[in-house]
């Protein structure tokens, strides 16, 4: 109990801290109030950016303050991919971004599912997927926006988000492919070398990079831009799965059951069709976020007609992309469907030989125990008498017999088959004869007809 009064006292004394220290002015207040309470330095990672307004951009330190006229701000956060607890981001963000933001700007950030709406006079956006962190389809984006600052939080990193210098951009490069059959001064001479599977990630891309970025010049312009690299995210997602799909396409093409009973042990599809689940979750938050976002920036007299235009074309994206992820969806369920009729298959099999062992063996098994009762009156089993001295080879016999019996039975459907093709041989052989010799007495009637005539002209 006398802890719990020393820490409701220091509550309602605010730590008694002398009233010059509140006096302090608020930016430098804030900044020492941050060092001292940072927990988890260098868990998340950290990007600053400071636009003039007119094309340039410079990297500033992550002290959180807004831009002044046409100037402003961007602080991102990028949130770890893993199988953290909810609580612990939010430490995270509590950790970077308070102060100035307050625990219901946190929660506004971090909550999951989506939201669109104005939380202390700024407005902020949530497109947040239940699901565990650490998967690929598992995408979570935030942001908080003013007119001169915006803070956006990702778990994970999103390609082409950030910003750098012209150039450093590999696309904007002469390239040549790496040969080992070449020698390497050669290849640098023709320009940049990049491998192999480089180039088959950059086909993978649905964007360029980083450095061809164009620099935003008012915050609706950046606020595009996040989302644009967000549906880009969302399209490389998609083309990948496109291309994996294709590929295990081909390979089951080649009706290879080695490769098909992996797949069935791995759960290969299922795993997939979840995946491709939660992606159209994605979706279906971005298409309940980005209207509501656009109607509420149309009331803002700093974000630009135009921009509100891109917004609704992100909007007319995320439905394409929803077409599309449905349509990979019907390919992975046609897939996994022919992927168990081939497993049932293979197991009929199995039975149809069990069933034919059985059949063949169970009437053995009856004579055997038959003829193994030891009780009296059995046949052929009195070998003191020389009549019946050959009761095993009869046995023998019979066992013989009953097990011809059933593989004659079982192998009719074929012989009938063999015997039906045959027979189709045959006509078709008669018939091409018969039509020959038709064709020839034909056509030698039809001289023989017109050759005492002339034709008139």
């Amino acid at each position: 109990m006398s802890a719990y009064k020393e820490l409701t006292h220091e509550v309602q004394t605010g730590n008694s801290e002398p009233e010059t220290d509140r006096e302090q002015p608020l930016e430098t207040t804030l900044k020492g109030t941050r060092l001292y309470r940072t927990i988890f330095p260098g868990a998340v990672r950290q990007k600053a950016y400071r636009f003039d307004g007119l094309g340039g951009f410079f990297t500033k330190d992550w002290d959180l303050t807004e831009g002044s006229g046409k100037e402003f701000c961007w602080y991102h956060v990028e949130l770890p991919k893993g199988n953290q607890k909810l609580t612990l981001s939010a430490q995270y963000l509590i950790d970077v971004l308070c102060p100035p933001l307050k625990l219901q700007d946190i929660l506004s950030l971090v909550s999951n599912g989506p939201f669109c709406g104005h939380v202390d006079g700024a407005l902020f956006f949530r497109v947040c997927s239940p699901g565990p962190a650490s998967s690929n389809f598992t995408l979570r984006i935030a942001a908080r926006i003013t007119q001169n600052s915006v803070i956006t939080v990702t778990v994970g990193r999103v390609p082409r988000l950030g910003f750098s210098q012209m150039g450093q951009s590999l696309l904007s490069q002469i390239p040549s492919v790496e040969n080992p059959n070449t020698v390497k001064s050669d290849m640098e001479e023709n320009g940049i070398v990049i491998r192999e599977h480089v180039l088959e990630f950059l086909l993978t891309m649905n964007h360029s990079e980083e450095a061809d970025n164009p620099v935003p010049r008012t915050v609706s312009r950046l606020v595009v831009h996040f989302l644009d690299t967000h549906v880009d995210y969302i399209q490389d997602i998609v083309t990948k799965l496109e291309l994996e799909l294709d590929s295990v396409e081909h390979e089951l093409d080649k009706d290879c059951c080695a490769l098909k009973k992996q797949m069935l042990d791995d759960r290969k599809f299922p795993k997939m069709h979840l995946n491709l689940q939660r992606l159209l979750q994605v979706i279906a938050h971005g298409e309940q976020v980005f209207p509501r976002l656009k109607e509420k920036c149309s009331t803002k007299n700093w974000f630009s007609i135009e921009d509100i235009v891109s917004l609704e074309e992100l909007v007319g994206r995320l439905r394409r992309l929803k077409e599309n992820v449905g349509f990979i969806v019907n390919r992975v369920t046609a897939i996994q469907a022919s992927l168990d009729s081939w497993q049932s298959e293979q197991i009929n099999k199995k039975l149809y030989i069990i069933s034919v062992l059985s059949i063949v063996f169970l009437p053995l098994s009856i004579i055997t125990g038959v003829f193994g009762m030891n009780v009296g009156g059995v046949p052929w089993t009195g070998q003191i008498d020389p009549t019946i001295k050959d009761g095993f080879r009869n046995v023998m016999m019979l066992c013989g017999f009953m097990i011809f019996v059933p593989l004659f039975i079982f192998s009719l459907p074929s012989l009938y088959d063999h015997l039906y093709a045959w027979k189709r041989r045959m006509k078709r052989r008669s018939w091409s004869f018969n039509r020959d010799s038709i064709l020839k007495r034909t056509i030698g009637s039809r001289f023989q007809e017109r050759r005492g005539y002339f034709r008139l002209r």
